[in-house]
Parts: C-alpha cells; sequence; structure tokens
C-alpha cells in the first residue's frame, strides 16, 4: 500500500512538472486579456454630458411623448445636444423650459402661454340627433368609422378614446362629451392625438380661463340646427362684436393671441344664438 502511495505521488509530481509551464501561459494570458479590456473600456468609454442628468431631473418625468421623443430622458439628451429642442417640453411649460435654459447657460424670452387642450364641441347626449343606436366596439376610432351613427359628423363621440389616452386622469366624459379637468392637465397632447374627429386642439391659455368657440362643424346653419342644439349656425353676430372673431367657411372662430377679457368678448358670448361661445380652462 505503502508503494502505491508513493507511486501516486510521483505521478502527481510528474503531471505537475509537464504542466505547469501551461498553467502559467493561461495564467498571464488571461492578466494580460484584462488588462487590454481595461485599457480598451478607459479608451473607448463615452462619458455622457452631466447636464443631461440635471435636465432629466428637472423634467416632469411623467414620459408622456408630447415632446416628440420617447421619454424624458431623450428629450434630456436632445435638448442638451441641440438647445432649438427647448420649449418642447408642454407639461413643464415655461417654467421648465427656465430651468433647462439655466443649465444650458441660455437666455430665452420670458412670457409666452403654455398650450392646454380644448374640446371644440360642448354637446350633451341630448343635444345631438343620432340615426340610430351605436353597439358596436365602444370605441371613438371604431364609431367615428361607421357612416349614419350621429348625425353631426364633426361633434365629440364620447366614447373615450382621448379618457383612454390621458396618463393624468385629466379629462371624463360627462354626459357623452369629453371633459377636461384643467387641474389635472399637463398639456401633453395625448387627448388631441387619440381623437379621430380632431375635436380637441391645443391652445395657448394666456389666462387661465380662455374664451372659445366650441364647435368644429361646418355645415350651415340650418343644417346645424337640426343636427346640434349648441352647434354654430354662421350667424356671425360674433364678429361683429370684435375682429378677434373671424369666419372660416360656416364655422366661428375665436383667435386666442387677441382674447382678452372685456366687455366685447363678454357681447359676444351673450349674444351667441346657440350657445356656442364659453369659457374653458381653470375656473
Amino acid at each position: 500500500m505503502m508503494n502505491t502511495f508513493i507511486a501516486s505521488q510521483i505521478n502527481w509530481i510528474e503531471l505537475w512538472k509537464t504542466s505547469w509551464p501551461a498553467a502559467v501561459t493561461m495564467l498571464v494570458l488571461g492578466i494580460g486579456f484584462a488588462v487590454i479590456l481595461l485599457v480598451a473600456s478607459e479608451k473607448l468609454k463615452v462619458v455622457q454630458d452631466e447636464r443631461i442628468d440635471r435636465v432629466q431631473a428637472v423634467l416632469p418625468n411623467a414620459n408622456c411623448g408630447a415632446c416628440g421623443f420617447a421619454g424624458c430622458q431623450d428629450y434630456a439628451k436632445m435638448v442638451v445636444a441641440d438647445p432649438t429642442q427647448l420649449g418642447k417640453c408642454y407639461p413643464g411649460g415655461q417654467a421648465v423650459a427656465a430651468k433647462i435654459s439655466e443649465i444650458l447657460n441660455l437666455q430665452i424670452s420670458s412670457g409666452g402661454a403654455s398650450k392646454k387642450p380644448v374640446v371644440f364641441c360642448r354637446a350633451n347626449k341630448d343635444d345631438k340627433t343620432y340615426y340610430t343606436e351605436y353597439s358596436g366596439i365602444p370605441s371613438c376610432t371604431s364609431a367615428n368609422a361607421i357612416a349614419n351613427v350621429q348625425a353631426c359628423k364633426f361633434g365629440c363621440l364620447g366614447f373615450g378614446d382621448c379618457k383612454a389616452a390621458c396618463k393624468f386622469d385629466a379629462i371624463k366624459v360627462v354626459d357623452g362629451l369629453a371633459t377636461i379637468d384643467y387641474e389635472k392637465c399637463t398639456g401633453c397632447g395625448a387627448c388631441a392625438k387619440a381623437c379621430p374627429r380632431n375635436l380637441i386642439e391645443l391652445i395657448p391659455f394666456a389666462h387661465s380661463t380662455m374664451m372659445v368657440v366650441a364647435c368644429k362643424s361646418q355645415e350651415n346653419g340650418k343644417d346645424t340646427r337640426a343636427f346640434c342644439k349648441v352647434g354654430c349656425i354662421a350667424c356671425k353676430m360674433c364678429t361683429k362684436q370684435s375682429d378677434a372673431f373671424e369666419m372660416t367657411g360656416n364655422l366661428a372662430r375665436l383667435d386666442s393671441a387677441k382674447y382678452q377679457p372685456g366687455e366685447a368678448f363678454d357681447t359676444a358670448m351673450k349674444k351667441c344664438p346657440a350657445g356656442t361661445i364659453v369659457y374653458r380652462g381653470k375656473a
């Protein structure tokens, strides 16, 4: 047994004598590759501009996509690389733009109204005429694809595609009409993109409340009256009170840039026979 033990030890010694050069070679190669990778990682390392993190920190980080980028991080990278992208964060508005300009050491003009969405329709269920009862997929997009459901082809369908698109719970469908809660609204514009009839538009809010002609119908006055109780009938009464109102086909529109609270606008609202002129915004 002793002879066997001695023989096995001799075999291990012989094996070590023959294999240690290979082991040392592998160790040296391993260390060499590790050093090469370390040097390469340092040489090829992309150093991110520290301003990107600072810009992202002041963004709302809602990742709503209103700026046109996938999220706030992508927008932060872009605005640092291209300062002309400044001001595209609608939820953050002028306050965030000012903070970003400070980080980037830019000078921007003060002021500028933030944009908020307006539903250019004010017809509730009882205000509308229907040809038939819709029983398909409860979606504005689906209902809009079917003709002769709602007589007015310009009105709110009321199935809430805009509500589903809003990440801030700022839209409710009340009595068949999409209604915006401006206390919660960030102005991201997701609702406007979701509306298949393009009834929702982002307009500058120079005041906490803005006056609008809440209609998009291009029908003549007679047909509009037949389809909707509160639609614009193109009577031009508002245009006689202020040049801020203008006719676009059979529809009156108010130039938001010209709106200033005052007697002329109050009179225009009072004289609108259909009650189409309303206030939108924070009470």
